[in-house]
């Protein structure tokens, strides 16, 4: 068994946590994790310290690591229950202890999400003019598809300029959506895809991509969520009531993460000068190096791990030490 260390690759979330919550208190970092889901928090922690290890972690760790947070014991036991019943964690044991790691979708959701933070960033510079545009319309026979395809495309950055028309400027992967979705009605006969129009455009005269911008997304909104997480961050000492950088480290990531998978990520050149993102995306980078040491230091102390390894015969799992 070995103690973690930081990975530097961020953090991620799935789509079904697509409506979790961070906190926006600003002084008292345990009610901000209090009001932040505990599955939120997690996947903070499982992103910066279990994602491309190869390893799990001892469900104790979990426990101290997030009392440091102020989430109960029971919250903890109850979250990964769940998060192992919803293909995003598999157990693993060695002897009486119980250990968590990532299954292969938890992987591509957490991957997803360290892109988000690392690579694609909160502006926009790269736009190339076009929209991808989305129009459905579903029977009711696929009602609660109807609302996996909303939340997906909320996701991928998408707004709705008009009923049943879906915009998201640049080429987005719609097909990746569908193809999930039909995989999950497979043997019910019914076909998502019979029912969606994916397009391509430019916007012409007399419609303006400002007025795209204007009509489909809450431009007020978005910016406030950023001037909210510059209010309890860009400080001299960020939560100061914190229980140390590690308790820091996973709440700076759960907010960020938060801002930008709500953030349709829209073209620059029609965000005012003054776009709050970013200042935030620099506050974010400099906290999140500024605290990667500490908290490194201080998850290799208290965080339990074990490599994990496949069985070929049966496909199970088992968790050998170092």
């Amino acid at each position: 068994m070995t103690r973690t260390q930081a990975n530097n690759t961020g953090n991620g979330t799935a789509n079904d946590t697509v409506n979790d919550t961070a906190s926006t208190t600003a002084n008292d970092s345990r009610q901000a994790a209090s009001a932040a889901r505990p599955q939120s928090l997690l996947l903070s922690f499982l992103g910066i310290y279990v994602l491309g290890r190869g390893t799990a972690v001892y469900s104790g760790s979990f426990i101290e690591v997030f009392a440091r947070l102020g989430v109960s014991e029971e919250a903890v036991r109850s979250t990964l229950a769940r998060m192992a019943k919803r293909n995003l964690l598999e157990r693993h044991r060695r002897g009486r202890k119980t250990y968590f790691g990532l299954t292969e979708r938890a992987e591509q959701v957490l991957e997803d999400g360290r892109r988000r933070v690392w690579e694609t960033g909160a502006v926009n510079r790269e736009w190339d003019g076009t929209w991808t545009l989305v129009g459905f319309s579903l029977p009711d026979s696929l009602r609660p598809t109807r609302h996996d395809l909303r939340s997906q495309l909320i996701w991928a950055g998408f707004g709705l300029l008009q009923s049943g028309l879906w915009a998201a400027p640049g080429t987005k992967d719609v097909g990746g959506i569908l193809t999930s979705l039909e995989a999950s009605l497979a043997g019910s006969g019914l076909r998502v895809t019979d029912h969606v129009t994916v397009l391509q455009a430019r916007a012409l005269g007399p419609t303006e991509s400002a007025d795209i911008v204007r009509k489909a997304f809450g431009i007020e909104e978005i910016a406030a969520r950023y001037r909210a997480f510059l209010e309890r961050w860009d400080t001299e000492r960020p939560l100061p009531e914190a229980a140390d950088d590690l308790a820091r480290q996973l709440l700076l990531h759960t907010d960020w993460l938060q801002l930008i998978r709500q953030d349709p990520h829209l073209p620059a050149e029609h965000l005012p000068p003054d776009w709050p993102a970013i200042r935030a995306e620099q506050v974010f980078h400099r906290l999140a190096r500024l605290y990667e040491p500490p908290a490194a230091k201080l998850a290799s102390e208290i965080v339990e791990t074990a490599e994990v390894r496949d069985e070929p015969a049966r496909g199970s799992t088992t968790v050998s030490s170092h």
